[in-house]
């Protein structure tokens, strides 16, 4: 897959292309209630600015909070992706999957840690959402073809994923 630009993700059959602040709003009914993989994108390409706090809510006491050192380190120039996700195969979906992590963004309580660098970019609210619905095939397995796709263009993982 091309994580060059939205334009080149769209291709790849993935929908939705929603703020984050559009899916907080409407707590993510526009989602399918099916499983899949998720992506976070940045719509620009200028360098990011870091808050020295995160917004993301404290989940078992652990703050999400990081140093901006550790933010600049994991970040990566020309790609739209931060973060990819993934949302079943059971009993979770990508919309149930998806209103966790964004409420986990309005510094609640909620059981989604991955993908929590997001929440110390300034401009969270403005990043893209977008979804593929996995029918056949795994969500894990998807994710992983997509990390590992991603990790052999850029040497490292996206930006907010810190481990396969």
């Amino acid at each position: 897959m091309n994580f060059a630009s939205i334009h080149d993700i769209r291709r790849t059959g993935f929908d939705g292309f929603v703020t984050v602040s559009a899916l907080q709003a409407s707590k993510c009914c526009e989602v399918p209630n099916k499983p899949g993989v998720y992506l976070i994108l940045r719509p620009n390409s200028l360098h990011p600015e870091f808050l020295n706090e995160s917004v993301g809510g404290h989940f078992k006491g652990n703050n999400p909070t990081v140093t901006a050192r550790t933010l600049e380190g994991r970040w990566i120039e020309n790609t739209p992706v931060l973060y990819i996700g993934k949302a079943g195969p059971r009993t979770t979906t990508l919309r149930s999957r998806l209103w966790q992590y964004l409420r986990f963004g309005q510094a609640q309580r909620v059981g989604h840690w991955g993908g929590r660098y997001i929440w110390q970019l300034r401009e969270s609210c403005g990043l893209l959402v977008c979804w593929k619905v996995t029918t056949l095939d795994s969500p894990r397995v998807i994710e992983k073809v997509l990390m590992n796709e991603f990790e052999q263009a850029h040497s490292k993982l996206p930006f907010a994923n810190l481990s396969h």
